[in-house]
């Protein structure tokens, strides 16, 4: 009766484990999939994945998540002398600001103080 017990416990031990070590989402979606040039397949990416966004980086034609210029805070769009012709991504504090004809990041804003 006291082995079983242990193993109970052994297992319940091993997946409070797991779920320690699982995975943190961010906010940001990334195209994983083109098909004829159009992105057929989006993927959330992890914070670490999300920490990496780089110049660079290419968030396609039909990434949903474009945030609107209006949006933007004013103190940064003065700040960073940024401009309504472009796109802008808004995650985890940061702002990226994407070309709108290579839809590649041109610029990494940190989150403010």
């Amino acid at each position: 009766m006291f082995k079983p017990f242990l193993l109970i416990t052994g297992a319940a031990v091993a997946l409070t484990g797991v779920a320690a070590n699982a995975r943190q989402y961010s906010n940001v979606i990334q195209c994983s999939g083109y098909r004829n040039g159009q992105c057929v397949a989006w993927n959330r990416l992890t914070k670490e994945q999300a920490a990496k966004i780089t110049v660079g980086t290419v968030f396609g034609p039909n990434y949903t998540y474009y945030s609107e210029f209006s949006t933007l805070p004013q103190t940064v769009v003065t700040q960073y002398h940024l401009a309504p012709t472009n796109r802008y991504v808004m995650s985890n504090g940061y702002i990226y600001v994407v070309d709108p004809t290579t839809y590649a990041v041109t610029q990494v804003i940190p989150p403010g103080p």
